[in-house]
């Protein structure tokens, strides 16, 4: 089969064996086997909605991408979003020598940067279907309506199925979900046909403005409007403010009092400016496993 290559480069500090290790570990989108060199993944474009499949190594300053069908700038956008090359990162070391304990996390873990779903819609999904479920579980249901409804991709010879694109969902049942949860992810494929659930959208509004517009769709709650944000939309910059979760992670690691409101931590936050979302995100995955994410 042909493929299409191109590469991306990396601006500041990133580790691609680090962002295949943690997509490795981590069930939510589906990632095709893994040979521990390689990062795999088939999917539908969110610039046509129509299933692709990508293969991703480790190059010189960033990484090579091979396409299963010409990638245009729209595809080239979607996979640095992916890995959070679409961002310059040059400055987010420096915020961890003014911050020591942001600094320690970065030393772990150097050069790792948030891995995205592979797009807002696909996030927003993953969001219901893991609501008041395992992690596990959800994986398994969303594997199970990837292979019902999606297009099958022959990624390095191998043929997977992509999660379907909105319109495959818009009249879909027998999802092996509640009544309430298919009905959900039914306004959810209607609101990404209408552009809302897009990169460009999101990211073209303030995090705050676009918070709360994801909170205004079907079975959207405030964990999960941050997690298509930041983790579906790539939005480098972006604090939900209203995450328990993240909240105790931050209570211990800085010694925060545990009655300290919301505004203590969005005034912690607000040191790692431009990079409110990397910096969460550091945190989250130095306790991943501790916590489903799920609203």
């Amino acid at each position: 089969m042909t493929t299409h290559g191109f590469t991306i480069s990396a601006e500041g500090p990133f580790d691609f064996d680090a962002s295949l290790r943690f997509l490795e570990d981590w069930p939510a989108t589906s990632a095709l086997p893994s040979d521990g060199r390689a990062m795999r993944f088939a999917y539908c474009a969110e610039s046509d909605w129509l299933p692709i499949g990508v293969t991703v190594t480790s190059a010189p300053g960033g990484v090579a991408v091979a396409t299963t069908r010409p990638a245009g700038p729209g595809i080239r956008g979607e996979v640095a979003r992916i890995l959070s090359l679409d961002v310059d990162g040059a400055g987010f070391a420096k915020l961890g020598e003014a911050d020591p304990v942001l600094g320690d996390l970065q030393r772990r873990s150097p050069g790792l940067r948030p891995v995205c779903f592979w797009s807002p819609w696909e996030a927003a999904c993953w969001a219901v279907i893991v609501q008041r479920s395992s992690m596990l579980i959800a994986s398994r249901i969303k594997q199970r309506i990837a292979d019902r409804y999606g297009a099958k991709v022959t990624v390095d010879g191998q043929a997977y199925p992509a999660f379907p694109p909105p319109v495959s969902l818009l009249e879909a049942g027998g999802l092996g979900l509640p009544a309430q949860k298919e009905e959900w992810l039914r306004g959810l494929a209607r609101a990404a046909l209408d552009g809302v659930l897009t990169t460009e959208h999101l990211r073209a509004l303030d995090p705050q403005d676009a918070l709360a517009e994801l909170r205004a769709l079907p079975g959207v709650g405030p964990f999960s409007a941050g997690l298509i944000l930041i983790r579906g939309a790539g939005a480098p910059d972006a604090f939900p403010g209203d995450e328990p979760r993240l909240f105790a992670i931050l209570r211990e690691a800085y010694g925060l009092a545990e009655d300290a409101p919301p505004s203590a931590y969005r005034k912690l936050a607000g040191a790692w400016r431009p990079y409110r979302s990397w910096a969460s995100f550091l945190f989250r995955a130095s306790s991943y496993g501790t916590a489903d994410d799920r609203d």
